[in-house]
């Protein structure tokens, strides 16, 4: 499952609206080594995949642990009913589980709830913790502490259109300049394509040109956030995204409202050259007319040779403060994030590995994910970790400012200038 924002955006207003946790405080709650670990993880379409490797990890963690169950429970995806699930975890800490999994996007809102326990300590003593990038953790940690285990990760590349390239004798691009090259000529030889599918509501696909420009949507000090959307440098970004939307490669009148899921609809129909896609969108390309006709390559950036910062999409493990076994949670989600455990979920799900070992394992397996792997090992960038986050998405303060500049409503210094403001009073500055 991608990540899903309005999930983040749901639970933190349910939060708000609704009370502030009752959560015990994790010094003086129970820690029982035995009787019934509760684990609630994310229900998908298909969840027999997912049923079989939770099985065996749950007979090789009871092997290890007598006197222990484990009560494996799925709970809703979508939006309103997790968010209501988890908001009642969260007030009553007598029907929240040990262990849950959580969307990283969803963390800071958790953690300014006061639901999360702190698990700094035991992932740096981890065994595996070594084999965790930096900015995966990065991802994981809220004010200097980590609050969840990173589990899976899912991150965008640019699929492109090999039939098409080889027809035109375009090579796929090592740079942004050979990328708008690109999109050029497939628009200028076939028309009724789109040199590249880009939207004016596809935040996670204009942020790799703003973070690659050396801008980026915030700055951190003390766990304070400020607007940097407005700097020279994002300014930057926003002008190389908007320029993909002219009439010679992604008209504007046709693209200013796309979002990240039409655009994958547009690749996947054949009416796109290029689009920048996750890994995740495998499926519905193949099930489309581009089927067979397409491979994937790192998005690059403006330097030769380079690529583009992508945005860190994944979910977490993570403890609940009122855990009643605490121990024998973080134990349980060591073993679902252990490189074998994460090698059979990807199996099973296709869920892109976090530790770095066992990425290289899939790429072994399947050549498909090299570019998305060296995306990630190119360096991943996310989203402000803060609860103010929920509210500047929710507003759609990023994709307002994006379709203002690509349909000519407002200069990009205007637009920048607009949404600084907005961000600042979210973040409370």
């Amino acid at each position: 499952m991608n990540i899903a924002r309005w999930a983040a955006i749901a639970v933190t207003a349910a939060l708000t609206a609704g009370c502030a946790p009752s959560t015990a405080d994790p010094t003086t709650s129970a820690d029982a080594k035995t009787g019934t670990l509760t684990v609630w993880l994310y229900d998908e379409a298909d969840r027999s995949p997912k049923e079989k490797v939770l099985a065996d990890a749950v007979h090789e963690f009871t092997g290890q642990h007598k006197d222990v169950k484990v009560e494996i429970s799925y709970i809703p995806t979508d939006p309103g009913p997790r968010a209501e699930k988890m908001k009642g975890a969260f007030n009553d800490p007598a029907s929240a589980p040990d262990l849950a999994e959580f969307g990283n996007t969803d963390l800071a809102g958790y953690v300014a709830a006061g639901a999360m326990a702190d698990l700094t300590s035991a992932i740096g003593s981890w065994d595996a913790a070594k084999d965790l990038p930096q900015d995966v953790k990065d991802a994981a940690t809220v004010n200097g502490k980590m609050y969840g285990l990173p589990w899976w990760v899912g991150v965008r590349a640019l699929y492109y259109r090999t039939d098409v390239f080889t027809e035109l004798g375009i090579t796929p691009p090592t740079s942004y300049a050979q990328l708008v090259d690109a999109a050029r000529k497939v628009r200028k030889a076939k028309p009724k394509m789109l040199g590249i599918a880009v939207g004016g509501k596809y935040v996670f696909g204009a942020l790799p040109f703003i973070w690659d420009a050396g801008g980026d949507l915030a700055t951190e000090s003390g766990g304070k956030y400020k607007a940097a959307i407005a700097s020279d440098a994002s300014k930057a970004g926003v002008k190389n995204y908007a320029a993909l939307f002219a009439g010679d490669i992604c008209p504007p009148e046709q693209c200013a409202d796309l979002t990240g899921g039409k655009t994958v609809d547009a690749f996947a129909a054949g009416l796109a050259g290029m689009a920048i896609l996750p890994n995740s969108s495998r499926g519905k390309v193949d099930a489309g007319a581009t089927k067979g006709k397409y491979g994937v390559v790192p998005l690059p950036g403006a330097k030769p040779g380079s690529i583009a910062p992508a945005f860190a999409g994944g979910n977490d493990l993570g403890v609940l403060k009122s855990a009643k076994h605490r121990t024998l949670a973080i134990a349980f989600a060591e073993l679902l994030a252990s490189k074998k455990y994460q090698l059979a979920m990807y199996d099973a799900m296709g869920n892109l590995p976090t530790l770095s070992g066992a990425r290289g394992a899939v790429v072994t397996k399947d050549k498909f994910l090299a570019p998305f792997v060296n995306t990630m090992s190119a360096g991943t960038r996310f989203v402000p970790n803060t609860p103010a986050w929920t509210t500047i998405d929710a507003q759609t303060v990023v994709p307002t400012m994006l379709q203002k500049v690509v349909a000519h409503k407002a200069t990009v210094d205007a637009a920048t200038a607009e949404a600084e403001t907005a961000m600042n009073a979210a973040f409370g500055g």
